[in-house]
């Protein structure tokens, strides 16, 4: 494959570029997630996601999620919104309802009438050791140790890992001093994203996240819901609540613990593109 096409797709400024791989499969390295991602001299995007024919056969796709670093993770809660309004608009989706696979398990997708998404996220991941982290029992917080401070967060997975802090302010929150530290904690085996949850009111809340292997993005959708779910838990949010993130406003529905959690919000399209494949080995200046 000497030329590469996409489609840019973003959903409140947390962008992807978008492969469809449906037809003939598109194996990207890590070298070449980067050269895309680069917004300099790629692409520019958080996330690659690219579509692929499901695995299963309850599935009418499945999807992968590559961050701009060029590791593959589990899940993307706004990626998937786009992914689903990228299959529907170039018609390889024809019903409105789309069951989509993700690395570790099956989300249900709703495109509604009004143009946004709705996505089952399924019931979020509590246990320790499926989340995964290190802790010897379930509880509804946890302390990290950071920089010898001890921290009190909750410990969720939405398909991928989040530890939840609570702030009073996410604009005076030290996201860019602690995000890294949190996202490569040792508790957290397979790193984490480090979620910044600010509660306004009982079904108003404010998030940042500092996303593994992104950085701090506009909005994170998985993020939005492990905030909700940690703010459920502590007993500060009912059980539809807005959540603020940098790029506008995700809602958030969750009736408790063992039910789905489910999120609605944009997806839109940006534009469409071509690309040279990019080396598989040789890494772009930074």
């Amino acid at each position: 494959m000497q030329a590469l096409g996409f489609a840019k797709m973003q959903g409140l400024g947390n962008d992807f570029v978008v492969i469809d791989a449906t037809d003939e499969p598109v194996a990207l390295t890590g070298a070449q997630v980067r050269a895309i991602a680069h917004r300099r001299l790629g692409v520019g995007c958080d996330q690659v996601l690219i579509a692929e024919q499901p695995t299963r056969e309850d599935a009418d796709f499945r999807y992968r999620v590559y961050n701009a670093d060029g590791s593959e993770v589990e899940h993307c809660g706004n990626g998937i919104r786009c992914l689903a309004r990228f299959l529907h608009d170039r018609g390889l989706a024809r019903p409105d309802t789309l069951r989509i696979e993700t690395a570790n398990g099956l989300a249900v997708v709703h495109l509604r009438d009004d143009g946004l998404v709705a996505v089952d996220m399924g019931a979020p991941i509590l246990g320790p050791e499926r989340i995964p982290f290190r802790a010897e029992e379930q509880a509804v917080t946890y302390p990290l140790l950071v920089d010898g401070t001890e921290l009190e967060i909750n410990a969720v997975s939405l398909g991928n890992p989040h530890a939840v802090l609570l702030v009073e302010d996410v604009d005076r929150a030290p996201v860019t001093e602690l995000g890294p530290t949190i996202e490569r904690h040792p508790d957290f085996p397979n790193h984490v994203n480090a979620g910044f949850l600010q509660v306004v009111s009982r079904d108003h809340a404010r998030v940042r996240v500092y996303e593994r292997g992104a950085g701090e993005t506009l909005a994170c959708g998985t993020g939005a819901c492990a905030a909700m779910v940690a703010g459920r838990l502590r007993g500060l949010l009912d059980a539809h609540v807005t959540v603020a993130l940098r790029g506008g406003e995700l809602v958030i529905d969750w009736a408790g613990e063992g039910e789905p959690v489910i999120m609605t919000g944009p997806a839109e399209h940006v534009f469409d593109g071509v690309i040279p494949m990019p080396p598989a080995t040789e890494d772009l200046a930074p």
